[in-house]
């Protein structure tokens, strides 16, 4: 693809998934554009083994809008960096096709591994804002990851993730796609509570009533 048509493809990724923009010229001051940009030179740069030159554009992109993308990580087409500060991506990370990433995105490593050290994110992931995602796994097409989640281990595709350590929930085998609602997802630590409380409350009407009869005896 050519830097003219690259250019074209970013504006529309932006404009067509964030509806706060009013007009395409906007694009042109986000940080995602200004970001993947850079990345895609850097990462020709760094496929080249220009390595100085790759590393000094992408820290330089990380010092102008607060996003921080290794030259030597994959992405494919169509990403979306919503705000963006605070977001990681490292090196052996390998981002699919329409993955969305809000801001404080770790895309990191444990510190365990060598080689392939960062994940992998298949196509239409949608990464909810200050997850971590660390280590080498997969997570599966067109799975959602909950704000503030930390995931350590791999998720399946179509799948919702939330909470610390992450936990998978299935809902209902849709596929969440381009939904970009990180708020309504499930919580099972929560539902567990209101079923604990439920039973809880079971349990002191059967002692209240069983108190009674032993009181009229």
């Amino acid at each position: 693809m050519g830097f003219v048509s690259r250019i074209k493809e970013e504006v529309n990724v932006i404009y067509e998934r964030d509806p706060a923009i009013k007009s395409p010229m906007e694009v042109l001051l986000y940080p995602s554009f200004q970001v993947m940009l850079r990345y895609r030179i850097a990462h020709k740069l760094y496929l080249k083994k220009h390595y100085f030159l790759a590393r000094w554009i992408s820290q330089k992109a990380a010092r102008k809008t607060g996003i921080e993308i290794h030259p030597g990580a994959t992405i494919g087409k169509g990403l979306f960096i919503d705000h963006g500060s605070g977001v990681i991506i490292g090196e052996t990370a390998i981002i699919g096709d329409n993955v969305t990433l809000y801001q404080g995105v770790t895309l990191g490593g444990t510190g365990k591994e060598t080689g392939k050290r960062h994940p992998t994110l298949e196509d239409n992931v949608m990464v909810s804002a200050g997850a971590k995602i660390l280590g080498s796994f997969t997570i599966g097409e067109n799975s959602k990851i909950g704000a503030g989640s930390v995931v350590l281990k791999p998720v399946p595709p179509n799948c919702t993730v939330v909470g610390v350590p992450g936990r998978i929930v299935k809902r209902d085998n849709k596929k969440p796609r381009m939904d970009l609602d990180q708020v309504n997802l499930p919580d099972p630590v929560l539902d567990a509570i209101i079923e604990l409380q439920k039973e809880n409350r079971e349990l002191k009407k059967i002692v209240a009533r069983l108190q009674r009869e032993i009181e009229h005896d």
